[in-house]
């Protein structure tokens, strides 16, 4: 449509009666744009009714339609039920993320094609010309915008294509429900279940066997091995305990000094953690509450646990309490003890949660 303020002026004419008889849905829309000063100066179908070339332009956009439908639904079976959590090697849970953006990809340019297509090659061509005016709404104005929608509906040819209105609604409905899918995808799955959430490598093994702290290399840790203010990443002795699979379980085992340890004590007995600590050694974990981050860097002159990526700063000698940034919420503690060959052992899992705390909110 062009519009413009300035062109020859077009002699007066009367209005048309829009309530006549026999008038056909074009002749009140073309009525109802003279009224607002808007002349149709051209008009005309892209292709034919009936034709060989509407029918395949109907194919083409059905098909359109009829990919976004399926590629949604694709979205859709693989969101719900495919593998998701991680295991170690190559199995389905590798596909889950790229599959999830391939399907919501096609189904994405499908739906825009299918538009495009529908807009460009068969709705009708419109030139028209409009003056910008001020006046008083006609009472007549409902019926012409009335018939004007109705018109409309009827030049998208969905009556006269029931092919596209099928692939519409066969293609757009899944792609709905893609829309709403991760809204809803906490009662399509048990987010906690198996307790994955509050349970790591530290949980004591079948039959209550407790789990070893070993370093990287699978080594076992003594006490010894940790002098008076150092501190080494502990993670549990058990089968990929090192690898991704158990990445929630890792711990900073520290030695504290006589002082700093009595201290921590006496804050572990204020929440009923006396016994988590073993002699002057403590291990707490080294997953930041705030956004994930690994907590690792220690000043052992203030007992501080900083984590590098935005600085939160946790206070080891007072239940490993935020002090700074934007943490809200201490690391968790791992009871520890030494087992009879002389090696750090863990009493029990965590008995927090562990990392970012969006899970614990109401």
């Amino acid at each position: 449509m062009t519009t413009h303020t300035e062109h020859q002026a077009q002699p007066a004419r009367e209005p048309l009666d829009v309530n006549t008889p026999g008038l056909s849905q074009f002749d009140i829309v073309r009525e109802g744009a003279r009224r607002d000063d808007i002349e149709i100066v051209h008009y005309e179908a892209q292709v034919a009714p009936g034709s060989k070339a509407e029918r395949r332009l109907t194919r083409t956009v059905a098909s359109f339609f009829l990919l976004t439908g399926l590629a949604a639904t694709a979205f859709l079976v693989i969101y719900i039920w495919w593998p998701w959590e991680y295991a170690p090697g190559s199995g389905g849970d590798k596909w889950y993320t790229p599959l999830l953006g391939v399907t919501l990809g096609v189904a994405l340019l499908g739906v825009g094609f299918g538009i495009l297509t529908w807009g460009k090659k068969l709705l009708p061509k419109e030139v028209s010309i409009q003056d910008r005016h001020e006046g008083v709404v006609a009472s007549d104005d409902r019926i012409i915008t009335g018939q004007t929608m109705l018109y409309m509906a009827d030049e998208l040819g969905v009556k006269r294509r029931p092919l596209l209105g099928i692939s519409l609604l066969a293609g757009l409905a899944p792609f709905g429900a893609v829309a709403a899918a991760p809204l809803v995808g906490g009662l399509i799955s048990q987010p906690h279940k198996n307790n994955q959430m509050f349970t790591t490598g530290f949980a004591p093994a079948e039959g209550g066997a407790k789990i070893r702290l070993v370093r990287e290399d699978g080594r076992p840790v003594r006490p010894a091995d940790v002098s008076a203010g150092g501190q080494i990443t502990v993670f549990p002795g058990i089968d990929h305990g090192v690898s991704n699979l158990h990445a929630d379980s890792p711990a900073l085992l520290i030695h504290l000094r006589d002082s700093d340890a009595l201290e921590s004590r006496q804050a572990n007995e204020r929440e009923n953690h006396g016994d988590y600590m073993w002699g002057n050694y403590a291990a707490f974990s080294k997953i930041c509450t705030h956004a994930g981050c690994p907590a690792s860097l220690y000043e052992q002159q203030t007992n501080r646990l900083l984590c590098p990526c935005h600085q939160s700063q946790f206070l080891i000698t007072d239940n490993a309490r935020p002090i700074f940034g934007p943490a809200s919420r201490r690391l968790p503690q791992l009871p520890i003890e030494v087992d009879s060959e002389g090696y750090f052992v863990a009493k029990s899992d965590y008995t927090e949660t562990v990392g970012p705390d969006f899970w614990e909110r109401p």
